[in-house]
């Protein structure tokens, strides 16, 4: 098949290069505002009880939620006169915006303690906004600034999930375009170092190009029928130019090898297209068989990953396999034009296998390869330790740089206001009938309770400390209630999610139809939840198909077990170093000083594990290629392996340096969610192509010697029918 479509592509190469060009225009077309249409949120599981309580309160209750709140000081007492005139004229202003369902303020509300800070200078707005998560962002994108333009001189600051989000989405936007201006140069100096030719380097970031545009256009069009998450964005970019390059690397490197070894134009394009554009296509095939996994969660967040990351795959592996090819042919041995270090390295050929730097290192390794593989394994699980420590939350106001407004007037809030503005936890009861009074009483007594509105009344310590006020009644609609707990702990903590689970074991009140505990801890521990829930099933998707297709690779039973083990050591360093770093503050300068809350987000684990072990695959299926090749040549597996190493060792190491550039660049994000992802898969990437391939990988396949190739009859079989198939001639 290969073999057929070098051909095609040598004698039609103007034509595929046509078609190209009018992909790349329309797919630029296609991706015209795609960023408007990207959606915020997605960490939630929409069929959790959180969010269903959510969707109650909104319902019956649409004063209740605190979706936006507005810090307001700058005139002396907030009881003061014109503390007074504008607070209460800045709440009116607020609740005519379209998009907000409700306002209350200090001066509105008939001057609530727990609505003004303690020394008295600060009065807050709270607004319950209409729509999703999305809606309720941009109505905070609008009216924030609109009610700073009519504060009369006061200072007005934003809080809540609404700014937070909003706040996000311009990090994010910021940060693509920084990263992006920061990437693409480091990334056309490395391939010119590794390269030599201008022209060489050059042809990558056209298939990165290609990759990019068409995936933006995927993601515009899907944004019409699915969410698309704002973060899905960054992940495409630079996923899209780190395995055009990776792909692109492999293809170059092949065809420049098979020129040097006096091959035509024609000639080296077979080999190249029928042994790299096959390994590239195995490759993407593994990567993007693993982002699928992502589909099993409920978080559209994580299927967003998903979404734009299988089409920038694909649309790499198409560009690497097909258009790649077509300008090698045009371009011949114009490809190595330019060559700019040509006077450093002078005319003399390149040197023998046996005599490289590669071949020579695996032959040191295979001959203590217990002693080499045995340090590298302690090393792998010392660095795994520390995920042993791991807890998990979801992104918050701190993901934030430690200077956004949004933070800083979070920050207020938790250091001068009654802990009840940041920890209440609503709990929504349908069918309340006559004891509520003692279910709001038994609520009351949990550790970590301070006080339980109701509407019959306040309760605190198991009894009723307050008859009902002048706002109970707007607690109950219909059959619906509403009771307020207002907590003694930080929501996004470890303590917050620990108190929703005793509110729930509290046995609900006679004759109702169901009881919901919502809230910021309550979302936290139903999501952390959800992709506990899910996790086995993605893992299980993500090994089974690299186990089938490595099988059919490689044709032996053992080099996909070894590939599993090994991916799952380095993925567990990193998982360790990610804990050390991020959740525990250690070295955290190295990556800019991120706010740490002794939490790791609960959705990088998995994304990275699904992202980071195709990429994996990537490196593994490029190196047993030309091992497996050269094995069929000699049936030598020692030799084979240093040979394989040899031919790759120098193209996986560039590869995984620039890969590791486009994403460790994330490091520069205000977003520690950004920030922790790019700097977690460029550590996976590293990991995996220094002491995996160099070491653990010669080391194992010393020690397993022939058993390497072996599978059991039945399975060879069906390797002879459905498999990789090569003979030793054809290898040659």
């Amino acid at each position: 098949m290969f073999d057929r479509v070098s051909a095609l592509l040598y004698r039609r190469r103007a034509a595929v290069l046509w078609v190209s060009a009018v992909v790349v225009v329309l797919a630029g077309i296609g991706g015209l505002g795609v960023e408007n249409r990207l959606v915020h949120g997605g960490f939630a599981d929409p069929g959790a009880q959180s969010s269903r309580a959510e969707r109650l309160v909104a319902e019956h209750f649409p004063g209740a939620d605190d979706d936006l709140v507005l810090l307001v000081s700058g005139a002396g007492p907030v009881d003061s006169a014109r503390m007074t005139s504008v607070g209460s004229e800045l709440t009116r202003r607020a609740e005519r915006t379209p998009g907000v369902r409700a306002a209350t303020s200090y001066w509105t509300a008939g001057r609530a303690p727990s609505l003004r800070s303690r020394d008295g200078s600060i009065g807050l707005v709270t607004l319950s906004l209409r729509g999703d998560e999305d809606d309720r962002a941009k109505t905070a994108e609008r009216l924030v600034p609109d009610v700073r333009r009519h504060a009369d001189g006061l200072t007005v600051m934003a809080a809540g999930s609404a700014q937070v989000q909003s706040e996000v989405g311009k990090q994010t936007a910021h940060d693509l375009l920084l990263a992006e201006a920061i990437a693409t140069p480091i990334t056309l100096v490395l391939l010119l170092l590794i390269f030599g030719s201008a022209v060489a380097a050059a042809l990558p970031l056209v298939i990165a190009l290609l990759s990019i545009l068409v995936s933006r256009a995927v993601l515009n069009a899907l944004a019409g029928t699915v969410s698309i998450s704002v973060y899905s964005m960054n992940s495409t970019t630079a996923l899209g130019l780190g395995l055009a390059i990776d792909y692109s690397l492999f293809i170059l490197a092949r065809f420049r090898e098979e020129l040097r070894g006096g091959a035509t134009v024609r000639e080296a394009l077979g080999p190249t297209v029928r042994r790299a554009g096959r390994t590239v296509a195995f490759s993407a095939l593994t990567v993007a068989l693993s982002l699928v996994a992502l589909l099993v969660f409920p978080q559209f967040f994580l299927r967003s990953f998903a979404y734009g990351g299988i089409a920038v795959v694909l649309t790499a592996a198409a560009g690497a396999v097909f258009v790649l090819p077509a300008l090698l042919a045009v371009l011949g041995h114009r490809v190595n034009r330019y060559d700019v270090f040509a006077r450093w390295r002078g005319a003399a050929p390149p040197a023998a296998p046996e005599n490289g730097r590669w071949y020579r290192f695996a032959r040191a390794v295979m001959r203590r390869p217990a002693l080499y593989g045995g340090a590298v394994i302690v090393l792998l699980l010392v660095l795994a330790s520390p995920f042993t420590r791991v807890t998990s939350g979801l992104f918050d106001d701190r993901s934030l740089p430690a200077d956004s407004q949004v933070h800083r007037a979070t920050q207020l809030l938790r250091d001068r206001f009654d802990a009840g503005v940041l920890g209440t936890v609503p709990v929504v009861v349908k069918g309340a009938g006559p004891d509520l009074d003692s279910y709001a009483g038994a609520l009351s007594q949990v550790p970590g309770v301070r006080q339980v509105s109701a509407s019959t009344g306040a309760y605190a310590d198991g009894r009723r400390v307050r008859e009902p006020g002048p706002g109970a009644a707007a607690l109950v609609d219909g059959d619906t209630a509403l009771l307020s707990v207002v907590s003694s702990v930080e929501q996004d903590s470890s303590a917050g999610t620990r108190l929703v689970g005793r509110l729930r074991n509290v046995e609900p009140p006679d004759g109702t139809d169901g009881v919901w505990v919502g809230g910021r801890a309550a979302e936290v521990k139903d999501s952390t939840a959800a992709i506990t829930r899910a996790t086995p099933a993605a893992i299980g998707i993500v090994v089974g198909f690299s186990l089938v297709l490595l099988f059919l690779f490689t044709g032996s039973v053992l080099m996909p077990l070894k590939a599993l083990v090994l991916n799952t050591l380095s993925l567990s360093a990193t998982f360790g170093a990610m804990v050390f770093v991020f959740q525990e503050g250690h070295l955290s300068f190295l990556v800019g000083s991120p706010l740490h809350t002794g939490t790791l987000d609960a959705t990088i684990p998995i994304l990275t594990f699904c992202v980071a072990f195709g990429l994996s695959m990537d490196y593994e299926v490029f190196l047993l290629s030309r091992i497996r090749e050269r094995y069929l040549l000699t049936g030598d597996n020692t030799e084979s392996v240093a040979f394989g190493l040899q031919h790759t060792g120098r193209i996986i190491t560039a590869a995984a340096v620039l890969v590791a550039v486009v994403l460790f660049v994330f490091a520069v994000s205000g977003v520690t969610l950004l920030k922790l992802l790019g700097v977690g898969l460029a550590l996976a990437v590293i990991l995996d192509a220094t002491l995996v391939r160099a070491v653990l990988v010669p080391s194992f396949m010393r020690l397993a010697g022939r058993a390497n190739w072996w599978a059991p009859g039945p399975l060879r079989r069906l390797h002879d029918r459905a498999g990789l198939r090569e003979d030793a001639d054809d290898a040659a």
